[in-house]
């Protein structure tokens, strides 16, 4: 099955403890006074712990999370000596341990199977999975009289059951919990708003489902390191996902970079998803840490330098040491879930295929344009405007884009203020601090069906012009904000009044590619 599960690596099996009874229990004795016997001797606690396991029927949990499995995972090696103070899970019958498991939830018999390999095989017994399988699922045949949860497993022949491989149910069961978190975010992310053509409830899919965001650093060696996100805050049209620790492994030995979604296998509509449960991952974007270097570098302060890392990375280094502060990611609304959920840990996700509308129209492709933009860094917006009706003409082609121009220099009543100083805050275990003339620029494109066509969200850097602007004479010095890449780009010019102390906005750019019109209306331009 395609995906990969986050979690913590398999231990090995729990040793036995100095001077435990060889012989374990015999296999006809009761299950449930055996089970609370141990509970007892391994913790050193008396019944009221373990009573949870006199209930007959699945979901009794052994001792919360499993403290006898790890209690006996901390013993030492045995001596060889014989005592009568304690019994060892590793010699108990496997009818008595697989009496124990059943009591367990599912994230509790996921957890067990990483103990060992004799509790891996254990703890994926069918008949075990095929009583949860059935109580979570059950069919959806209506009778006048409800079965209960044991009868229904027990309508399934232990024929049918033991003809299946170790393990069937246990994946048929994960298989179609992970069907029933992608189609419930599916039926989330339906409603789209008709003003900015992205799902209107992407903020509460997120909160829901519990996603969040991984990043698996991977060294020359192979060795990887698996950084789970430290931060995060949820823009008009993107998110912002925060990195930082005090042990990053050393940047001279880090070779890629996987920037992942981590989406919980189970996903209750009334609880909150369990931290410690099973995570599926799917791949966002590789990057590639040799690329950082001066061509990439956008900005610094006296504490660190960021490096912007296409597509919206941000990497920040010490400036003493040279090595990783934090690592920050820019992430677009724009089927942000599906492509969260929907790949595996070694492919992103695809977006299906765009069937074109025809139209004989000669400037079809070209004409009814509406671009919303976002600059904002740090939790604090600097422009937020949307520009409707955009046109262009096929004599506007240039270098395989065309240009739509936006804000005129030349029009005065098209300026906008941007509002407060243009900046970057980050912040790490230990400092914060705030780069100034940085920022996150969001760009959301729709075609003239009010459909995406171009969604973006980068870091970028606002610069000192080169030289003067052609046309008005402004009273302050000028800076440009540039964005570029294969399906488009966009270009701002901006003038910085010293009496006020703010950035106005007087020319705006934007450049689609060619390939991407030709391909999304099925022109040939």
């Amino acid at each position: 099955m395609a995906g990969a599960w986050e979690g913590s690596r398999a231990r090995e099996g729990p040793a036995r403890r100095p001077g435990s009874r060889g012989g374990g229990v015999p296999g006809d004795a009761r299950p449930t006074h055996a089970r609370a016997r141990l509970c007892a001797r391994v913790t050193g606690r008396a019944a009221p712990l373990c009573r949870a396991a006199r209930r007959k029927g699945s979901g009794a949990k052994v001792a919360g999370d499993l403290p006898v499995l790890r209690q006996c995972s901390r013993r030492g090696p045995h001596n060889g000596k014989s005592s009568n103070s304690s019994v060892s899970l590793d010699r108990m019958p496997s009818e008595v341990l697989l009496n124990i498991f059943s009591y367990l939830d599912v994230v509790s018999l996921l957890c067990t199977g990483c103990v060992s390999r004799r509790f891996y095989q254990l703890a994926s017994d069918n008949l075990i999975w095929i009583r949860i399988y059935s109580a979570t699922f059950p069919s959806k045949r209506s009778y006048w009289k409800i079965a209960s949860v044991d009868e229904t497993a027990a309508s399934v022949s232990s024929l049918s059951v033991e003809e299946k491989e170790v393990g069937y149910w246990k994946r048929e069961y994960i298989t179609k919990q992970i069907s029933f978190v992608k189609a419930r975010l599916a039926h989330i992310l339906k409603p789209v708003n008709p003003y900015t053509g992205l799902p209107v409830k992407t903020k509460e899919a997120l909160r829901i489902s519990g996603l969040g965001w991984t990043l698996i650093l991977r060294e020359k060696s192979g060795k990887e390191h698996i950084v789970p996100h430290a931060d995060l805050s949820l823009n008009d049209t993107s998110v912002t996902v925060v990195w930082y620790r005090t042990d990053w492994p050393h940047l001279a030995t880090l070779s890629t970079l996987d920037l992942c979604g981590v989406t919980p296998v189970f996903m209750e509509q009334y609880k909150a998803p369990d931290p410690n449960g099973p995570r599926w991952l799917s791949l966002i974007a590789k990057y590639e840490l040799t690329h950082l270097s001066k061509t990439t570098m956008i900005g610094w302060d006296r504490l660190v330098r960021i490096f912007c890392l296409n597509p919206g990375l941000l990497v920040g280094l010490w400036q003493k040491e040279d090595g990783l502060a934090f690592v920050m990611a820019t992430l677009h609304f724009h089927h942000l879930v599906e492509k969260s959920t929907l790949g595996s840990a070694t492919l992103p996700y695809v977006l299906p295929p765009h069937s074109p509308s025809v139209d004989d129209s000669p400037e079809y492709g070209l004409q009814g344009y509406q671009l919303h933009i976002d600059m904002h860094g740090g939790g604090i917006f600097y422009l937020c405007s949307t520009f409707r009706n955009l046109f262009s003409r096929k004599g506007c082609i240039d270098n395989g884009y065309v240009k739509f121009k936006v804000i005129s220099l030349k029009n005065n009543r098209e300026h906008l203020p941007l509002i407060g100083k243009v900046g970057l805050a980050w912040r790490t275990n230990v400092f914060d601090g705030f780069i100034e003339s940085c920022s996150i620029l969001d760009v959301t494109l729709l075609d003239e069906h009010r459909k995406p066509l171009w969604c973006v969200s980068s870091p970028v850097r606002v610069a000192s012009a080169a030289c003067p602007l052609d046309g008005p004479t402004f009273l302050g010095h000028t800076y440009y904000v540039s964005y570029m890449d294969p399906e488009g780009g966009v270009h701002a010019e901006l003038v910085w009044i010293e009496e006020t102390e703010e950035y106005f906005l007087i020319s705006l750019v934007l450049y689609l590619s060619v390939a991407k019109i030709n391909q999304w209306f099925g022109t040939k331009y």
